[in-house]
């Protein structure tokens, strides 16, 4: 039954491993799910999600699994043999028995899926329940103990709407980025080392000294905490960008308000990097790319920013840049490769869809430089990439 639930989850990116999988399932068999499909949601979150980020995608893929979701013909057979079972018939009162209507099993049957039928929509009060016994991953007093009720308050309606509500939508990583989660995600760069004539209290190494000399406390002073990383911030800016200009003025604004960093630069281009970097897109001023390159020292962090969308000959042709003013003897795409290889980390982020980085260009460059999606999940991995020995 639940294998399908599986598939779907992986469906929605939720990566659920073999192991995790198992123990959902000793855990059902164990009665952890107790009889609702509620309870069942909250335990297969608790186990199988691994994030908070992940929550709302969790609640899309529960959604699209359980909604009108059909119970199995083999219930029926499962139900029969349960109230068949010598021990269920010295539990039953005979008295209970007594002005109750005589039905045949087949009419019991179509009253069953009759009930079944009106539970598509909101139901309040009552107890049905789905699964008897027998190795039913929700069998009732069988292998796997606990059933599904249907309806109620906890029932297997309620537990999708739940899932519909999507409460944790907030907490998704692909959304779009703001300036402060940007800022949060380049704090991670940070590589602090004591360096410098300053001299600051150094808490841990006083508390260590006090514990070897029995007690005896003596102020240790070290240099101070110093970020010595440098970042280089490449961005793509016109033309096709235009529709995140403002995704690219956040992280602009969060990488040069982060001042944290041993050394902050940045250049603009335009499609490609050719010849000449801009120090500004709003001038006509150029920097020649093979004095920054020259100027610049391979321990530099790198991250461009752009769509990688143009015309083919854009990138792979000598003079293909399309300024009217400028021209290239080198084609971008050496470029490309010169960064590449001067750099010991370099990221691309691009704020296209994922759906779109089958054209060419983009392909060409994503086989250049590790490409992450510019959202806070996609911002996170580049950083992780930066920041990897």
């Amino acid at each position: 039954m639940f294998t399908g639930f599986f598939y779907c989850l992986r469906s929605y990116k939720i990566m659920v491993t073999p192991t995790e999988w198992l123990a959902l399932m000793q855990a059902l068999e164990q009665g952890f799910g107790g009889s609702s499909l509620v309870d069942f949601y909250h335990l297969s979150r608790s186990l199988l999600v691994k994030t908070e980020a992940q929550f709302d995608h969790f609640d899309l893929a529960f959604r699209e699994f359980f909604t009108g979701l059909e119970v199995p013909p083999e219930i029926f057979a499962e139900l029969w043999q349960w109230l068949g079972r010598e021990g269920m018939k010295r539990k039953l009162d005979p008295e209970a028995f007594r002005g109750l209507p005589e039905h045949d099993w087949e009419t019991v049957k179509k009253m069953f899926e009759e009930r079944l039928k009106e539970q598509k929509e909101e139901h309040h009060g009552g107890h049905r329940w789905i699964g008897t016994g027998g190795t039913s991953p929700f069998g009732h007093g069988g292998r796997h103990p606990g059933g599904l009720r249907i309806g109620g308050e906890e029932g297997g309606g309620m537990a999708v709407k739940i899932a519909a509500e999507r409460r944790f939508k907030g907490y998704r990583r692909d959304l779009t980025l703001d300036t402060r989660q940007i800022k949060v995600a380049l704090k991670k760069l940070r590589h602090l080392r004591r360096t410098g004539n300053r001299l600051e209290l150094d808490v841990e190494a006083t508390i260590d000294h006090a514990c070897r000399n029995a007690g005896e406390i003596e102020l240790i002073f070290s240099p101070e905490h110093k970020n010595d990383v440098k970042l280089l911030l490449l961005m793509d800016a016109g033309g096709s960008m235009y529709p995140y200009a403002r995704l690219v003025d956040r992280l602009f604004s969060a990488a040069n308000s982060v001042n944290h960093f041993a050394d902050f630069r940045h250049f603009y281009f335009h499609n490609a990097i050719y010849d000449n970097l801009r120090p500004d897109i709003a001038t006509r001023e150029r920097v020649p790319t093979a004095q920054v390159l020259q100027e610049l020292n391979p321990e530099y962090k790198v991250i461009l920013v752009g769509d990688a969308s143009m015309a083919p000959y854009e990138l792979f042709m000598e003079n293909g840049i399309i300024d009217y003013y400028d021209s290239n003897e080198t084609a971008a795409i050496v470029w490309f490769e010169r960064i590449a290889s001067h750099f010991r980390n370099c990221v691309w982020l691009n704020p296209m869809p994922e759906r779109y980085w089958q054209h060419p260009t983009v392909a060409a460059i994503s086989q250049t430089f590790p490409m992450f999606h510019l959202s806070l999940e996609g911002l996170d991995e580049a950083i992780r990439k930066l920041t990897a020995r």
